[in-house]
């Protein structure tokens, strides 16, 4: 990777979790291998009292529980913090944003450096329109455009409650920057195998002509946890799953395992082809979403050998909920690659096992050489793509077993990031934290493929309005989901890759 350009990060919600848990670690990471630009300063902009130094030691605190490479050395933490920088404020005072403009010119001069702005939104989303408001005033955007320097917005996830506060808050950014300067995060799309589900079909001669409906029989995408809601107990109970993790993470996997091939690696063309695959997503009608969409929510149960609550008996959560923290799909895109093919989504929580993984499955032989009772006892060829825990990919195929008998059994290929490459890849917010500062959005979701498929899942969510409430709790924590996923596969002769 290359040398990035000088710039000041400013960092909106800096005293919370999520720049200590995700932002700071990959911010150092990159520091520490010589990514980070020559020239740089970070300020921290939230409600909480701190001085410098105090918010310095809750940052290196935070690097010895979170950081890749632990513990950090001390000297190499002066070294970097020495850059970062505090202002106790407040979102709703023009006077707070005043002040951080005064400071940005102040060290811009000092570090003798262009006035290159990222505005990292790490709040809150209720607070994303206050700040937008409050940096249209004292000069935060309007000088730069004056000069031959950039700023950047990143806006982390969730975009939106669904169709029409996306569509609000979308205008809202764009009544101020353009879309080339927004970055919307997801961290999956930084994960290295998610990235390598294009190299896998892109660069590779033996996979691309058989990857579509003629050859291939379904595709499940699963994204599945072990924890419960925890301290997002609030959120969550307000979003569900199919808000949390099915609009953004889960479209956005299936449109890479989906897209038509792009004209180049570029942004803009990889980005227009996931539209055009959006688009194509047949919609529901009620029907559809009542015979090929499952919802869920966790009841007691074991995980790892010890009880764990119901979600109704999970803190700040009302015993009246029927938020869902199950979903799982069925769906068909429209095209001439994929016509006819199911694509078998779910998610959730409190579930038996923590992965993420793509699973393409082949269709059966139509005729075997081994004779009736082969074919039918031969595993159908499937392509494993796990994207965590332990990033790889594997294909299962037919091998004979040894012996003097003619016995077909499945044997995996295998391939693993850590025994292949013999090291980590880098967090996934290292590596969109680079590519922001670059100025690359190709893992980045654009505005249109963002609003399909917040079309899609609002469909859904206006549907489930119309139909009977659901049964709640419907499956136990620490089991694979509710019964009903497993018959939306079994009614098709299918099963989950459980």
């Amino acid at each position: 990777m290359n040398k990035l350009n000088s710039c000041a990060i400013v960092i909106f919600g800096a005293s919370g979790d999520l720049t200590h848990l995700k932002i700071f670690p990959a911010l150092f990471s990159l520091w520490d291998e010589k990514f980070f630009p020559e020239n740089f300063f970070i300020v921290g902009f939230a409600r909480t009292k701190m001085t410098d130094e105090e918010f310095r030691k809750t940052i290196i605190q935070s690097l010895n529980i979170y950081c890749r490479k632990k513990p950090v050395d001390e000297e190499d933490f002066a070294d970097f913090s020495s850059r970062v920088y505090y202002l106790p404020s407040s979102y709703n005072d023009p006077e707070s944003y005043k002040t951080l403009n005064s400071f940005i010119n102040s060290k811009a001069k000092e570090y003798n450096i262009p006035k290159n702005i990222i505005y990292y939104f790490a709040t809150p989303p209720s607070l994303y329109t206050i700040i937008i408001e409050n940096l249209k005033g004292p000069s935060l955007v309007s000088d730069v455009y004056k000069g031959n320097c950039f700023i950047r917005i990143v806006v982390e996830k969730p975009f939106g409650y669904d169709y029409d506060s996306a569509q609000a808050l979308n205008n809202k950014l764009l009544s101020v920057f353009n879309e080339n300067q927004i970055y919307r995060i997801d961290h999956y799309l930084g994960k290295e195998t998610v990235q390598n589900i294009l190299a896998f079909r892109f660069a590779n001669a033996v996979f691309e002509p058989v990857w579509n409906n003629k050859y291939i029989d379904h595709v499940q995408i699963s994204a599945l946890e072990s924890i419960g809601v925890g301290v997002r107990a609030g959120y969550f109970d307000g979003a569900g799953i199919i808000r949390d993790m099915v609009q953004n993470h889960m479209m956005q996997l299936l449109s890479l395992v989906a897209i038509e091939p792009p004209a180049l690696f570029d942004a803009d063309d990889i980005r227009n082809e996931k539209v055009k695959l959006l688009k194509s997503i047949r919609p529901y009608s009620l029907n559809d979403i009542k015979d090929s969409v499952v919802r869920g929510q966790y009841d007691r149960g074991f995980i790892g050998g010890k009880q764990v609550v119901s979600y109704k008996e999970e803190n700040n959560i009302p015993l009246s909920s029927i938020t869902e923290t199950y979903a799982a799909l069925k769906l068909y895109i429209d095209n001439y690659r994929w016509a006819g093919i199911p694509f078998y989504l779910r998610s959730g929580k409190r579930l038996k096992t923590y992965k993420t993984e793509i699973a393409i499955y082949f269709k059966k032989l139509p005729h075997s050489l081994f004779g009736k009772e082969t074919i039918e006892k031969i595993e159908q060829n499937a392509i494993i793509i796990t994207i965590q825990p332990n990033e790889g990919i594997a294909i299962k195929i037919g091998a004979k077993s040894p012996g003097f008998k003619m016995q077909i059994n499945p044997v995996n290929l295998e391939f693993s990031y850590k025994s292949s490459f013999k090291l980590t890849p880098p967090d996934a917010y290292e590596r969109l934290l680079y590519d922001i500062i670059e100025g690359d959005q190709t893992l980045f979701a654009r505005y249109d493929d963002m609003m399909i498929a917040w079309q899609f899942i609002t469909g859904i969510i206006k549907g489930w309005l119309k139909l009977p409430e659901p049964g709640f709790p419907n499956y136990e924590a620490g089991s694979w989901g509710p019964k009903e996923a497993d018959e939306l596969l079994g009614k098709d002769n299918r099963a989950w890759n459980n």
